[in-house]
Formats: C-alpha cells, sequence, structure tokens
C-alpha cells in the first residue's frame, strides 16, 4: 500500500512538473475527481482546494493523469511479458521503467512481440539465427565454408545463396527491432525529412481545390497543421500520394556506423546488404506511418482547438435580452418562414411570405410583414443566412426603412438549424410545427439566448470548425462537449425555464435526471426553491451536490437560489448578512453593495471559518445576484441597411462581425453576400502566431476593403489602418 503511494506520488510529480503547477494542486484535483466531482464544481466551489485553478487546467491534468497511467500500466503489461519469456535484463527494465512516451516501450518491446511470420521467424525456422549471428561477428573465416553447415534439404535451404539470403533477413529484423536505431532515425526524419505530394489522379479534383499540391514538397519540421489536414484528404478522395521523403545515405550511414564493427571484414559487404535492406522494407515505412501518425495528431489537436475556441466564443454570444424577435428563415420557391417569439422565447405567430422569384408576392409579403411588425411591436428582426438570405436582408431593409421607428436587423449564422429543425428535440418541441417553421423559431432565438438555443444541436453542426471531418471524432465530440459544459456552467441556469437540452450540460446532470426535472416542472408547476430538486426523481445527494450551484431560481421563497452561492455555504452567507444588518431580501441593493465593498475579507473568512477565495465569490454574487458573463461583451451589431458586392471599394472603412477563425486569418461578415477574408498578414502589425491570438467568433471589428473579386465573389479585407 504505502509503495503504491509512494509511486502514486511520484506519478502525480510528474504531472505537476509538466502543466507547471503545483503538486498540492495535482493532488487535490485527483482527490477530487476519484471522488466523483465534476470538472465545473471542482473549478467554481472547491478553489480553496485547487487554488482557484480554471476549467481547463483541471481537464488538462485530468488527461496527463490518465495518460501517466496508461503508459504505467503498458509498462507493466510488457516486462510481465518480457519476463515470461525469461529475456528481461536489469538495463532492459531500466530502460522500459525510464520511459516518457509510449512509443518508448512500444520500441523496447518490438524485438520480443509476438511476430506474424515474417522473412526472419521463416529463416529462424530453417536454424539459420547461428549463421546471422556469426556474420555480426565479422570473422576473418570463410563466410562460404560457414554457410555450407547450414545446408539442408529437410529444411529447405538447399545453396549457399539461400543460407545467406536467410541470415540476412534475420540480420535486417534485428537492426529493424533496435530502439536506439529507431529512435535516431525517427529524430532524424522529423529534423530534415520532408512531407512531398504528387497527384495521383488529376481528373477527381473537379474544382481544383489541391492543384498546390500536386507537385508538393515542406520539411517535416515546418508543415503547418491545416496543410497536413488538406493533404490527408487529397489523399483520402485519391487525387493526391503523400509521402515522407528522408536521404537514405545519411540513415544507411549512420546504421553501418551502428552495425559494422569492422568495415573490411568479409561478412561487412552482407551486413551491409541487410542494413539497406531492413531500412527500405521495414524502418522507413514504418517511421513514416509513425511520423504522418504523430503529424497528423498535432494537426487534430490544433482543428480541435480552434473549433473549441470557436465554439467557447459563439456560446458565449451576448444575449438580446427582453426583446420581442421576429425570425426569418429565408428561401426562393418555399417561400420565408416567420417566427414571432416573444420575450421568454414563447412563440406568438408562424407564417410565410413569398418575396421573391418563383412566386413573387412581393406586396402581399411586404404587407404580411408591416402588419406583423406593427401588431407586436417588433424591436429585431433575425434572419438566417442560408438561401437567399441577402435578398430577404434587402427585403427587410426596405421595409424598416419605410416602417420607421428604432427595428433593427441582424444575420444570424443559421449553421445547425435544419439539423436541428428535423431533430427529435425539435419534434418534441414543436410537433405541429414544419421543419422549416421550426428553423425560423430557432434563429429567432439565437438571437435572444444564443446558447440556450444552440445546446439542442450537436456541436460539430454550428459551422465554426476547420477540417472538422478530417480529425477524430471521439476526440472532437469530447473537447467541443467540455466547451458547451463550460459555457453552460459558467453562465448559470434558470430551472424553470431551461430545456432539458440545457439542463443535461449542468454539472452531475445526465439526460434522465435533465428529462426528470422538466416533467416534474411541467407536472406539479414552478420550482420554488432549490431544496425541491431533492426531489426529482434519480437525482441522488452527490448530483445535487454538483448541480445545485449552477441551478438559479429566480423568484423563489430563498433569495439566494437567485445566485451562484452553493447552499453548502447559506448558513455562513446568512451570519455575513446578519453581522452587516441586512437579510437575504436584501440582495443587489445599493446599501448592502456598499456595506459588502468596505469588508476585510481576510477578516471576515476566519470569523466565519470560510476560504477567502470563497468568500471572494460570494461577496461578488451578492453584489450582483444575476450576473451574466456575457453582459460584459460587446453587444452584436445591429443593422438598419444592406451594403451589395457592388457597392465595396478599396480602402473603404467598415464594421464587421467575425464568423469563423481559421489558422490563415479570419472570416468577417461585413453584410455582403460572401464573408470576407482577413488574412493572418492583415490582422495586426505585429508578428501574428495564430488569428486566434487577435480576433474570436463573435468579435465587432473594424475592417478596410483590400480587394473585391466579382468574378469569383471574394472580399479580402485588412484590419491595418490604410495611411
Amino acid at each position: 500500500m504505502t509503495e503504491t503511494l509512494v509511486k502514486d506520488d511520484q506519478l502525480l510529480s510528474k504531472v505537476a512538473a509538466e502543466l507547471a503547477i503545483s503538486f498540492k494542486q495535482v493532488k487535490s484535483v485527483i482527490g477530487l475527481l476519484d471522488e466523483g466531482n465534476t470538472v465545473p464544481f471542482i473549478a467554481r466551489y472547491r478553489k480553496e482546494m485547487t487554488g482557484a485553478l480554471d476549467e481547463v487546467q483541471i481537464r488538462s491534468i485530468q488527461e496527463r493523469w490518465q495518460y501517466i497511467q496508461n503508459l504505467e500500466q503498458r509498462k507493466e503489461e510488457v516486462l510481465r511479458i518480457i519476463a515470461e519469456q525469461g529475456k528481461l535484463t536489469d538495463d532492459l527494465q531500466k530502460s522500459i521503467v525510464k520511459a516518457e512516451k509510449l512509443q518508448e516501450v512500444e520500441d523496447l518491446y518490438r524485438p520480443y512481440k509476438q511476430k506474424r511470420r515474417t522473412k526472419a521467424t521463416i529463416a529462424k525456422e530453417k536454424g539459420l539465427e547461428p549463421l546471422a549471428q556469426w556474420l555480426l561477428t565479422f570473422s576473418n573465416e570463410s563466410i562460404e565454408e560457414k554457410a555450407k553447415e547450414f545446408l539442408s534439404e529437410e529444411k529447405a535451404v538447399l545453396t549457399i545463396e539461400d543460407a545467406l539470403t536467410g541470415a540476412k533477413d534475420i540480420i535486417a529484423e534485428m537492426v529493424s527491432d533496435d530502439a536506439d536505431g529507431r529512435k535516431w532515425i525517427r529524430r532524424e526524419t522529423f529534423k530534415s525529412g520532408a512531407v512531398v505530394s504528387i497527384v495521383k489522379e488529376a481528373e477527381k479534383d473537379e474544382k481544383n481545390v489541391y492543384e498546390m499540391y500536386y507537385e508538393y514538397e515542406e520539411p517535416v519540421n515546418k508543415i503547418v497543421p491545416h496543410r497536413i489536414l488538406a493533404l490527408n484528404r487529397g489523399e483520402k478522395e485519391e487525387i493526391l500520394r503523400v509521402s515522407i521523403k528522408m536521404n537514405p545515405d545519411v540513415v544507411i550511414n549512420y546504421l553501418s556506423r551502428k552495425w559494422i564493427k569492422k568495415q573490411h571484414a568479409p561478412s561487412a559487404a552482407y551486413v551491409l546488404e541487410a542494413i539497406e535492406d531492413s531500412y527500405k522494407r521495414l524502418i522507413q515505412p514504418s517511421i513514416e506511418r509513425e511520423i504522418r501518425g504523430e503529424l497528423t495528431e498535432k494537426a487534430e489537436e490544433q482543428a480541435i482547438h480552434i473549433f473549441s475556441e470557436n465554439l467557447r466564443n459563439l456560446l458565449l454570444q451576448p444575449p438580446l435580452k427582453g426583446k420581442m424577435v421576429l425570425g426569418v428563415d429565408p428561401a426562393y420557391r418555399t417561400g420565408c418562414k416567420l417566427a414571432l417569439v416573444d420575450e421568454t422565447g414563447k412563440v406568438l405567430k408562424i407564417d410565410v411570405i413569398y418575396p421573391h422569384p418563383p412566386v413573387s408576392k412581393t406586396k402581399e409579403a411586404k404587407q404580411k410583414f408591416i402588419n406583423i411588425l406593427r401588431e407586436f411591436n417588433v424591436e429585431m428582426v433575425a434572419i438566417g443566412n442560408g438561401t437567399a438570405s441577402r435578398e430577404t436582408e434587402q427585403f427587410v431593409a426596405d421595409i424598416l426603412k419605410e416602417a420607421g421607428g428604432e427595428i433593427f436587423y441582424l444575420i444570424v449564422n443559421e449553421a445547425g438549424a435544419s439539423v436541428y429543425s428535423a431533430s427529435d428535440i425539435a419534434r418534441e418541441e414543436f410537433p405541429n410545427l414544419h421543419v422549416e417553421e421550426r428553423s425560423a423559431v430557432s434563429i429567432a432565438r439565437r438571437l435572444q439566448d444564443p446558447l440556450a438555443e444552440l445546446v439542442k444541436i450537436d456541436p460539430k453542426s454550428v459551422g465554426v470548425g476547420q477540417y472538422q471531418h478530417d480529425v477524430s471524432q471521439k476526440r472532437l465530440s469530447e473537447s467541443l462537449h467540455f466547451v458547451v459544459e463550460t459555457a453552460v456552467n459558467q453562465v448559470g441556469v434558470n430551472v424553470n425555464t431551461a430545456s432539458s437540452s440545457l439542463l443535461q450540460y449542468v454539472a452531475g446532470l445526465n439526460k434522465t435526471a435533465a428529462n426528470n426535472i422538466v416533467k416534474m416542472r411541467e407536472e406539479a408547476g414552478k420550482f420554488t426553491s432549490r431544496s425541491q430538486l431533492k426531489k426529482v426523481p434519480r437525482l441522488g445527494a452527490k448530483t445535487f451536490e454538483q448541480a445545485i450551484g449552477f441551478l438559479r431560481v429566480l423568484d423563489g421563497k430563498q433569495p439566494l437560489d437567485r445566485t451562484g452561492i452553493h447552499p453548502e455555504n447559506y448558513s455562513e452567507v446568512e451570519r455575513l448578512l446578519k453581522n452587516l444588518g441586512f437579510s437575504a431580501a436584501d440582495l443587489g441593493s445599493e446599501e448592502l453593495k456598499t456595506a459588502l465593498n468596505g469588508l476585510d475579507l481576510k477578516v471576515v473568512s476566519e470569523e466565519l471559518a470560510i476560504g477567502e477565495l470563497t468568500l471572494k465569490d460570494i461577496v461578488d454574487a451578492l453584489v450582483r445576484p444575476e450576473r451574466d458573463p456575457r453582459d460584459e461583451l460587446p453587444a452584436p451589431l445591429l443593422k438598419k441597411d444592406v451594403l451589395k458586392l457592388e457597392d465595396l471599394k478599396p480602402g473603404m472603412e467598415l464594421q464587421g462581425t467575425v464568423r469563423n477563425v481559421v489558422d490563415f486569418g479570419a472570416f468577417v461578415d461585413i453584410g455582403v453576400k460572401q464573408d470576407g477574408l482577413v488574412h493572418i498578414s492583415k490582422l495586426s502589425n505585429r508578428f501574428v502566431k495564430h488569428p486566434l491570438d487577435i480576433v474570436s467568433v463573435g468579435d465587432v471589428v473594424t475592417v478596410w476593403v483590400d480587394s473585391v473579386d466579382m468574378k469569383k465573389g471574394r472580399v479580402a479585407l485588412t484590419m491595418l489602418k490604410p495611411s
């Protein structure tokens, strides 16, 4: 037991060193996770124990700990297998125990692995291993005479050449199985090799998407992630042939120095042939697979990171609270579907208009639209950015000019709206609406509360990724789920209005618990206190503890239930308020704010026997009981008029919204049909390592038109002010 604890502490120290986080913090996090606590709960309510680590740091500890445990498990397995074969030496054991990566362990295990029948195993069956070993002694004796000793009709070794060929096959495998050699070749290929692509079947590349890669070469250590994924996709579509090029002479020279102890011995030439065969037939294809696998893994990590960052910024877009919104799902032939939703997101009216060809009932469409605006005092129009979006935008802009008043419109990214509209969730929510009508509702609600609406869609469908179909779907799903979970718990959830889709992202809750909360709410009416949630079926004590701080009851019996304060701290909070001469009913009042701002947190934390970090969060919640972190972000860009591609001139200054961030730049919606691209080189006067360092999805930015390609409908933008 003591031995296990010592070993665990050694592994925890390793995690701490790698992540530059203290051992104490790492140990606390792993302990809390082992007790069944969730990442959001630990980040928000166990700050004293973790030293206020955030969700990303906690997840990094969790993932790294998992990897190191898997590594240790694999080491034990490999040591056991080699020991059972009676081949485990002290040096080999030390090398395996010291290994830092799974790849190193596999390299060391390679010679002892059960192999399928190879040329070398067949040669060994023919009794040729002693001949191979003899060749490696570089004796001056006659090779032919030695080889004759191994001739055997029974074993089908009929000639001297047969014997030497088998011996060379055994040496080739020995060279290939040498862990140090493979490590050197892998490192050298990374350092001086090149990724090469040539065209395989150009006719399959109808749109010339991969034209730049028809004859392409770039150093392995310089190639950027998005090019790796592009090459992989081109190869998968059988348009390209991709390989790793390495100067074989460099490797052969290295292996010769390592294996050939006497250059002028008679057997040196045979061993050299074996080395050349080993590299060409065994090592090079294997190393190429490993390097391409590693490059792909890094490229996938980068693509997943970008997608995750974009998704996080999209989810945390500021909501337009308390607005009556008219959602428009644009279309030509089937008409534009309209959905009017009130301030709470409740659907008040569904309709359809036909302002565009081929139906072109423009006059009738205009009248119907104006009637809805006036009858319901609509404040915002949300237009989806799909087919017929720009024509619909022109139609709406013209009406708003005529209608007068303070009515604005916004183009809403409707990526995933069609996925949602056809989903079981949408059918359950709106059983009597058509798919397009549900889509119009989703577009309107995305403006009111992006987070609450977007959680209903598979995160992979929200349209802010890059090469998302070319990466590990399991890893992508895990990462995006974590982003959604973090965003939902940072914002908090109104337990009386939240959908089941939103509730199941709350720390500790799963689909069953979320459905049970909604069911109980529908059957027994609104929750009036957090404590009522203890009665929800399948919501046990641990689940309640994890989830309850993130669930809000806005107009219940207990005022603290509308804050992010955890019920486990209510008694301390009530003591604090009482000491100051207030009660929970005074939450958010100016008088209470003034009293709280004058507190000495260190002194009060000792009086209440509560951590200073926890107390700080409690005070923040008492000062701003219903704080929404999204309110502190810049509001979306509201519009009244429309812009055409023809209106754009180089040097023109515009305001736009960042729609997507990729490795090579950012796409900005400036109100024309196509989003403009700000290339990475045009984002800032200083060196930009990655566009995410400068911009995020949802940012409102000032840009200048760099160039317009009318034929391709492309706009190049710059964020560098023209001189």
